[in-house]
């Protein structure tokens, strides 16, 4: 297999963005790519664009929709989707194109206008990522998914809600230090844990943002990669795993199948452990979901997730940093975007361009995203020169 690596990383604002439709977006972050890349778009082999909801975007071939507007036809462009993970299964999609030697060069975008429908609509349209059969019909919402794995975690390792909130108030910091977040400001522990209750024990400030956004990236085979960039992010391991359908079929609430057996796959590959990580960026559409990868990732034992964040050691200084870019909670969550959004994050942190966000002496990075309640995990491992 070819090695391939990120050189041109490319994000739009997240946010209510009323000032552009879903092919401005996605055009906004491919421009952005392109440019930090310094190549054009016609240099370009093959293109994947995430999307992951049709009843967002009003169409079935959003990527047919970015294609004419941004003029990538006639070359290969076709759209990709896994609820919530959908742009890293993007991201992986392109990294299976280089490596198996389809391309060279392959632009990876992912794109989502949520904000077009009202909330309640938004929600019932994501609730739709639970079983069709069993969970959706019923009314349950992603919200209330959540939310029983939450008490399921407070009521087996005796987790508080105390210790969910300062999840949201370390998001909130570093996305108030992030010119790309939807919601740039910090938040105090007493507003979060005195904010209204969405699901229990869920407040609203334990919820992520519905989001309007896009985020692109390039990626190159190594030869390609070393006549391109000054600064390659080198994609050292994959891992994707999967888990049943419906929440009441798994063995456990408080832990995330999908996710241990991908970190498992990346591990391996990328000849790393936890240990090795310096940063990450994690799934936090929910707190519980951040507090539960730290354990099924392997950063702290299972049962302490809590513990760790209270002791600050998912902070830069901190053990291991997490989602020091807002996270989904804070930064936003355009479904079809955040998974490119975590690995230009990622990307940014090993070419030491963080800014005031920065991690010192950045090597090795992970991203991890979930689609659903769990459905779905993809894991990508990261390695700067």
């Amino acid at each position: 297999m070819k090695k391939v690596a990120i050189v041109g990383i490319g994000h739009g604002k997240f946010g209510v963005r009323s000032d552009a439709s879903l092919r401005e977006l996605i055009f906004e972050a491919v421009k952005a790519c392109l440019d930090d890349a310094g190549l054009s778009l016609k240099e370009v082999d093959s293109m994947v664009t995430g999307v992951a909801g049709d009843e967002f975007s009003f169409g079935i071939q959003p990527s047919a929709q970015v294609h004419d507007y941004i003029g990538f036809h006639p070359r290969a462009n076709f759209r990709v989707e896994g609820a919530c993970a959908t742009g890293s299964v993007a991201l992986r999609t392109g990294w299976m194109t280089i490596a198996s030697g389809l391309a060279d060069l392959v632009l990876v975008a992912g794109v989502e206008k949520m904000t077009e429908v009202p909330t309640s609509m938004a929600t019932e349209i994501m609730g739709r990522a639970g079983d069709a059969t069993w969970e959706y019909p019923f009314g349950t919402t992603f919200p209330g998914y959540y939310a029983m794995i939450a008490n399921a975690h407070m009521a087996e390792h005796g987790t508080t809600e105390e210790q969910l909130a300062r999840v949201a108030v370390k998001n909130h910091y570093y996305g108030s230090l992030n010119p790309y977040a939807q919601m740039q400001k910090e938040i105090t522990l007493d507003k979060a844990m005195t904010s209204f209750t969405v699901a229990y024990p869920l407040k609203l400030y334990d919820c992520s943002l519905i989001t309007d956004g896009a985020a692109a990236i390039l990626l190159a085979s190594e030869e390609r990669a070393k006549a391109i960039s000054k600064k390659p992010v080198w994609i050292a391991g994959l891992g994707c795993g999967t888990d049943s359908m419906r929440l009441g079929d798994r063995k456990s609430l408080t832990s995330l199948q999908a996710t241990r057996e991908a970190a498992k796959t990346a591990y391996k590959m990328a000849g790393v452990g936890p240990s090795d990580i310096d940063v990450a960026t994690v799934h936090d559409c929910f707190t519980i979901a951040e507090v539960i990868a730290y354990e099924d990732l392997g950063f702290c034992e299972k049962g302490e997730g809590g513990k760790l964040i209270e002791a600050k050691e998912t902070y830069v200084g901190g053990r291991i940093p997490v989602n020091v870019d807002g996270g989904l909670k804070s930064k936003g969550h355009p479904l079809g975007a955040t998974g490119v959004s975590m690995a230009i994050e990622i990307s940014k942190q090993l070419r030491e361009e963080a800014g005031p966000r920065q991690v010192k002496d950045a090597e090795i990075g992970l991203t991890h995203n979930v689609g659903g309640s769990g459905q779905l995990s993809l894991i990508h491992i990261f390695r700067r020169e």
